[in-house]
């Protein structure tokens, strides 16, 4: 768990850079085959191809594809009809969405788990944004592809290293993540990108090499690789310590409006949430 909450800490900027710098200024899809790239060479030297099975690496890419590369391109639109706090709201129903999915697939529904992760959606819920504009729903639906794709990426990655038992080291293998990603941006950017849309600031590319190295490279490895050490449903409720925090920090260093008694309150709840999943204890999977 301590690892998942660094990593929050760490993603809790990653909103407002984008939604701040980037968002309606520069092309979507050029930031995030920036990010993904920057992230695949990161770990790229460190990928052992001859010592892996064919099969796990392709299972491993598909984990990259969904959860970083389909999920990014719904995350980076969905800031061009919302807010930064209008985001970071909507990724609520994202423990429903993990915790649902590993049920479907063990072909049950773990109450305890769910419990923790509607726990988890009452407390976002609380931390309400007021002020919603005319692109509410379609902004709604986008995050919510975006919510989809990173909780099943999770769900893969996790029960792949579980079931596997790959006697290699974590941060050998998490290069082919990144390549799965990179093998749906690439293309997404050749069709749907703008090439008129490109950075034109030191600050755009700075905060885009930021993005790529520190956010997802060693983000997403920290996150997933967290992910392996935990229950469901303590991972379903990390997801949501990201709206606190990212409001949070949106408050804090980019003046933007939010009610700090319910960001208290909502934040509390979420916490409990925890606490309450702690007490099912439930195995890690």
């Amino acid at each position: 768990m301590p690892m998942l909450i660094a990593v929050t800490v760490l993603w809790a900027f990653s909103f407002s850079l984008i939604g701040v710098y980037l968002a309606g200024q520069v092309d979507a899809w050029f930031s995030v085959l920036v990010r993904v790239a920057l992230a695949t060479l990161v770990f790229l030297p460190f990928l052992k191809p001859r010592q892996i099975n064919p099969k796990i690496a392709l299972q491993l890419m598909m984990c990259g594809a969904i959860q970083l590369g389909i999920m990014y391109g719904f995350y980076y639109q969905s800031f061009l009809y919302l807010s930064v706090p209008e985001v970071l709201l909507f990724t609520v129903m994202t423990p429903i969405y993990i915790t649902v999915l590993n049920g479907l697939l063990d072909r049950r529904l773990n109450i305890g788990f769910t419990i923790s992760a509607l726990l988890a959606v009452i407390g976002a819920i609380t931390i309400r944004y007021q002020g919603v504009d005319e692109g509410f729903l379609k902004g709604l639906l986008i995050v919510q592809g975006a919510n989809f794709c990173f909780a099943a990426g999770q769900v893969a990655y996790k029960r792949i290293i579980a079931k596997e038992r790959i006697d290699l080291p974590q941060h050998t293998v998490f290069g082919w993540f990144f390549m799965g990603a990179l093998a749906v941006v690439i293309p997404c950017f050749l069709l749907l990108g703008n090439p008129d849309k490109l950075p034109t600031t030191t600050l755009q590319w700075s905060i885009l090499i930021y993005l790529g190295v520190v956010a997802s490279g060693i983000g997403y490895f920290a996150w997933n690789n967290g992910a392996t050490q935990v229950s469901v449903g303590t991972l379903a409720v990390a997801n949501n310590l990201l709206i606190p925090a990212g409001i949070l920090v949106n408050v804090l260093f980019w003046n933007r409006d939010a009610d700090i008694l319910r960001l208290s309150i909502g934040g509390g709840i979420i916490l409990f949430a925890l606490m309450v999943n702690d007490k099912f204890n439930q195995k890690t999977y």
